[in-house]
């Protein structure tokens, strides 16, 4: 299932690194930012959690909550999040679910690896309505952080 511009954001919970559940439908009212990540410490997902991380400023300011997932689990994300110093929480796909309601699961990675998201991005306005939606096919590339907060600057 892919989801698409205009459309509600599927709900979902899943959990932090803390290991604590997270649920969507609880951040109504904020403008929320979903970032799917193939997996912690490959060379471009550390690159795109570093970039998010270096911009927090930015972010913060746009008022918007940072939510990124990977099929990795939630301890492996723990580490991943503090090695690398992440503010925002990393949420842990380890069953796939999530991935496959947004359109963004995988089936083959490197290596012969199986079974993880697509890099992608979407962007929630304070109703739940998905402003932004962007899914590569190409690992190797890096969503649009421009377009992202110009989405973000443009929900009141």
């Amino acid at each position: 299932m892919a989801v698409h511009i205009g459309q509600p954001a599927p709900d979902f919970t899943l959990y932090n690194t803390g290991r604590q559940p997270l649920r969507l439908a609880d951040l109504r009212g904020r403008k929320v930012v979903l970032l799917f990540f193939p997996g912690a410490w490959t060379s471009v997902c550390t690159q795109e959690m570093c970039s998010v991380r270096d911009s927090w400023g930015e972010y913060a300011t746009l008022q918007a909550e940072v939510l990124a997932i990977s099929v990795d689990s939630p301890f492996a994300l723990a580490r991943f999040k503090e090695d690398y110093q992440l503010p925002f929480e990393l949420l842990s796909d380890f069953n796939k679910e999530v991935s496959r309601l947004y359109g963004t699961y995988r089936e083959d990675f490197i290596l012969g690896m199986k079974g993880v998201s697509n890099r992608a991005a979407f962007v929630i306005d304070r109703d739940g309505v998905i402003r932004y939606a962007e899914v590569l096919d190409n690992p190797a590339n890096l969503p649009d952080f421009e377009a992202i907060k110009r989405t973000l600057q443009a929900i009141p």
